[in-house]
């Protein structure tokens, strides 16, 4: 199994799950939480961290999260449905009736 590199941080004042890189920068993804359903609404990745795999690994935790708690995902970000796109294993989580390709 891969080492996670980075802590996945569940920041509710803020709605967001992040992990905190170097030099206080912040990886994120926004969302928005409703009765047993969560949005994950936006991905941000800082510049200069971009292509390092970084957006992945946070979507790919956020996603085991998402499992651990049994929430039903609604993925409104482009950057989170690419990915499972990508990744169909996690699809299972996905709100019956979206599609996301």
């Amino acid at each position: 199994m891969m080492e996670k590199k980075h802590q996945l941080v569940d920041n509710e004042a803020a709605k967001r799950f992040q992990f905190e890189l170097d030099n206080g920068d912040i990886a994120k993804i926004e969302y928005i939480k409703a009765q047993e359903k969560i949005y994950l609404t936006h991905t941000e990745v800082p510049v200069g961290y971009e292509g390092q795999g970084i957006g992945s690994e946070l979507i790919k935790q956020t996603l085991e999260h998402i499992k651990e708690q049994d929430w039903t995902l609604i993925p409104l970000c482009p950057f989170v449905a690419k990915y499972l796109q990508r990744h169909p294993e996690w699809k299972v989580l996905v709100m019956k009736g979206i599609n996301i390709g």
